[in-house]
């Protein structure tokens, strides 16, 4: 109830009168309710969660606070309904997660005066998580460390990068995680340098690198962590750029803490990799936080000017990515204090060569 308290409180302070609720973590932050599909509707007099009959006993079973109503026709004749009687002169959408067509027909169809689109500040509450929060987080980044653990046993020449993924997909969904935070990336020797690379039927050779980035979801929150690793021994070039990257991690973990901006968050580690002569080669933020969903904000970015908040769960992940020859990147899930950060994630970060 506390949640949903603090969205009246805002909607409030906005002179707003009704909001629809339409981004399922949003939705599920509020009321429960993890189905993905319906509205939620809140005012001072209702507070509903509409779903068609596929979702009724679902949302039945998870929403304790909230009634929860099975519509037979259309979603906006009965969001009509509702604003008429509750006497709606402002309305709010969530404008970026509806499509365009969709907030049309919102608009097109509602009897109300004022539609109006509000994102930023709904997702906003998600920003600084509570006790519960982080303790779900950080179980669901102890199943990514023992998948780690696990990996090294596994990996060898000769293994696909498709196979390092499914490996780690298969041990995460077999020790408690419902499902991914997002699709494995398994990179290995020049796939490395690409952040975002999706596994391929390149085999792992002798001397390369790789980049494993992985997490789980654990009761609905998402945990986040990359480790790269030698296959068999590394050179002195890849030495010398792991141990940048990593002096980049540990010192922007040793700094971090409440009160400075995402973008000083950034800066620590880019100024370590830039002074290193590879800041050009460090093209993606240091971070952004993690909950329910695994991109949320605040990010750690040279864009971001919200400032961090004790309570705030973020990824610290620097990298150095060589086009053509390899990538590094390490990265751990942290949670912001007044005086630091709490480390959720526990992998060994030295070089490991296998």
């Amino acid at each position: 109830m506390e949640r949903i308290s603090r969205l009246k409180e805002l909607i409030l302070q906005k002179n707003i009168d009704a909001a629809v609720i339409s981004d399922p973590y949003n939705v599920r932050y509020l009321c429960g309710f993890s189905g993905g599909e319906g509205y939620l509707y809140i005012s001072d007099k209702r507070q509903c969660m509409l779903v068609d009959s596929r979702y009724t006993l679902w949302a039945e079973s998870e929403c304790k606070n909230t009634q929860v109503i099975t519509v037979q026709g259309n979603y906006y004749d009965i969001i009509g309904e509702f604003l008429k009687e509750d006497n709606v002169n402002t309305a709010a959408l969530e404008g970026s997660h509806l499509t365009y067509n969709e907030f049309r027909t919102f608009k097109e169809s509602l009897p109300v005066r004022n539609i109006i689109s509000v994102s930023d500040e709904f997702d906003n509450l998600r920003a600084v998580k509570d006790e519960y929060e982080i303790s779900m987080i950080a179980r669901a980044e102890t199943i990514g460390d023992e998948a780690f653990d696990y990996i090294l046993g596994v990996l060898k020449p000769g293994m696909t990068e498709k196979e390092v993924a499914i490996e780690l997909e298969m041990y995460m969904r077999n020790h408690g995680a419902e499902s991914l935070s997002f699709p494995v990336i398994a990179a290995s020797g020049a796939n490395s340098a690409s952040p975002h690379a999706v596994p391929s039927d390149k085999k792992l050779e002798y001397g390369d690198f790789l980049t494993m980035d992985f997490g789980c979801v654990y009761n609905g929150y998402c945990s986040d962590m990359t480790r790269t690793v030698v296959i068999g021994k590394a050179n002195r070039e890849q030495k010398k750029i792991y141990e940048i990257v990593l002096l980049a991690q540990n010192t922007a973990l040793k700094k971090l803490r409440a009160g400075m901006t995402g973008a000083q968050a950034d800066m620590i580690a880019r100024d370590i990799i830039t002074g290193a002569g590879y800041g050009n080669n460090f093209g993606h933020g240091l971070g952004h936080s993690v909950g329910l969903y695994i991109h949320e904000s605040p990010r750690l970015s040279r864009l971001e000017d919200k400032v961090l908040k004790e309570g705030m769960t973020v990824t610290v992940e620097p990298g150095i990515y060589i086009e053509g020859m390899f990538g590094v990147r390490i990265e751990d899930v942290a949670v912001i204090k007044e005086d630091g950060i709490l480390n959720l994630t526990h992998s060994d970060k030295k070089l490991i060569e296998l």
